[in-house]
């Protein structure tokens, strides 16, 4: 007689444990030092390897670290994806972004008029939303346009790399205008406030009324700006430089925007060109890659095709998924796990989990995880549920306060609920497969550039822990491939549910 199958083909759970990422124990290693029975089990005594989540595996630029959304843009491709950031460098590389027709038209523009050109940005070198030397490209565009008057706009970071390094940042740029023999600081103001994603329009329009109208405190210097961030750079507050004292936007001036990723520009940019357009101004815009705006703002590189993934096979094969996570990652197992793509396929059910007190991540570090385990358990537990994609934020939301203690208590939550998704599996017959989408808490410290060691609440290169919990018998449980990327969750999920691969997908399935 044969030995039955243990891997089933059959309804599932994909688990993405948002900043799940691999490392050595260490004392700044939250997931080494919290007590994590069940991932402990999941990893040691279930089929898993460990998968690649950065730089070339999944698009990006080699050493680059992953994020969350390119994470689950690669987990519903079932391919790598060239990412925004790595087009715009290559466009930088081939001198195509510096002679761009559209970028070309805009500086001649603003020459001829006399107009001033605001360029818009996050100024760092994290990878995650912007890069600092993108700046440059633009800066020696508007130099060769002999364009006069060039007003930088910088949003401090202090969250995608070590925190208090600023100053460092901002004289970075200050290196770059001296280079490109044009452009000047002249607002100042930290990501908390230009970069909110959570709809707190209050703390937009500071930043709006910041670069729009001037409205900040004066200061003299860099130094003095940067010194305003009692709560370190990600909140330093508006601030105008003397330089920059006649910096607002005036009617047809120009504003590029230089971050290349979207999710947390987006709400600024819009709220921007509202304001400006409430005001009587006539602004012209671009942004350095694609935005999903409600404004229309054209975009110098425009973004790789995602189409042909997993919610486009899930749909041609009438299979049904209902999507689950809280709001800060629900457009992740959404719009970006299908491509960057808002349309909602038949079959597919989604389920947003907000919550009634206002975000804590120190003080609440289980967030709405409670409400998120219910939510997965109950449609688990739905006979006409094929696939239910949920996203547990918790490692990497409360990871990027740079808070060890909080952390390791986030990563406590997590294990528990993943331990509770897991008995809810069992008794519905479905398999499980969880995985990282990126590094975040197996690293919360960083050495900054003048050497220091400093609270860490970025994204890493490590590979991510990935494992499948089967349905079936006693039989023995297979082995997984020792390598693999998050290309192969969508093909190995395709598998499980009985279906090949697409025809897009270059990933494999595992099993």
């Amino acid at each position: 007689m044969s030995t039955p199958e243990r891997v089933l083909a059959g309804p599932g759970i994909l688990l993405v444990l948002d900043g799940w990422g691999h490392a050595d124990a260490a004392d700044d290693n939250a997931l080494s030092l919290a007590r994590t029975p069940v991932l402990d089990d999941l990893v040691a005594h279930h089929p898993s390897t460990l998968a690649e989540a950065s730089g070339e595996a999944v698009g990006l630029l080699p050493g680059t670290v992953g994020n969350s959304e390119i994470g689950h843009m690669v987990i519903g491709a079932g391919r790598p994806l060239p990412y925004d950031s790595l087009l715009v460098q290559q466009a930088i590389d081939t001198g195509a972004l510096r002679t761009h027709p559209r970028l070309g038209a805009l500086l001649e523009k603003i020459a001829d008029s006399s107009g001033a050109l605001h360029l818009i940005g996050l100024c760092s070198d994290g990878q995650i939303h912007a890069h600092v030397e993108h700046l440059g490209e633009l800066l020696a565009a508007a130099a060769a346009h002999q364009v006069q008057r060039v007003y930088i706009h910088a949003i401090t970071d202090g969250r995608d790399v070590a925190d208090h390094t600023g100053e460092t940042y901002l004289n970075r740029v200050a290196e770059l205008t001296a280079r490109a023999g044009t452009g000047q600081i002249a607002t100042v103001i930290g990501r908390g406030y230009a970069m909110d994603k959570a709809g707190n329009l209050d703390l937009t329009e500071q930043a709006v009324t910041l670069v729009a109208d001037g409205h900040g405190s004066p200061v003299d210097s860099v130094h003095a700006a940067i010194s305003s961030g009692e709560r370190g750079d990600e909140w330093i507050s508006a601030t105008v430089l003397t330089a920059g004292r006649d910096a607002a936007v005036a009617d047809g001036d120009a504003v590029v925007w230089f971050n290349f990723r979207s999710d947390r520009i987006q709400q600024f940019a819009d709220r921007l060109s509202e304001h400006l357009t409430a005001t009587g101004r006539s602004v012209d815009m671009v942004s350095l890659a694609q935005y999903d705006t409600r404004t229309a703002i054209p975009a110098l590189v425009e973004r790789a095709d995602a189409s042909g993934g997993l919610a486009d096979e899930l749909a041609a094969a009438g299979l049904r998924s209902v999507r689950i996570a809280e709001t800060e990652k629900f457009e992740h197992v959404t719009y970006y796990i299908n491509g960057r793509d808002g349309t909602v396929r038949s079959g597919e059910e989604h389920v947003r989990i907000t919550g009634d007190a206002k975000a804590d991540y120190i003080a609440r570090p289980r967030m709405n995880l409670d409400r998120v385990t219910t939510a997965v358990v109950e449609a688990a537990g739905r006979a006409d549920v094929d696939l239910v994609i949920a996203n547990l934020a918790n490692i990497d939301v409360v990871g990027h306060t740079g808070h060890l203690a909080a952390t390791v208590t986030a990563c406590e939550a997590t294990d528990t609920a993943v331990g509770q998704i897991l008995e809810a599996a069992h008794n519905s017959h479905r398999w499980v497969l969880a995985v990282g989408d990126h590094g975040n808490a197996e690293r919360m410290t960083k050495q900054a550039p003048d050497g220091t060691v400093r609270p860490y609440g970025g994204h890493t290169t490590n590979p991510v822990p990935l494992a499948i919990v089967p349905t079936g018998t006693d039989a023995p449980e297979p082995t997984l491939p020792q390598t693999a990327t998050l290309a192969d969750v969508a093909p190995t999920i395709l598998h499980l549910l009985g279906h090949k691969p697409g025809s897009a997908m270059t990933g494999r399935p595992l099993l």
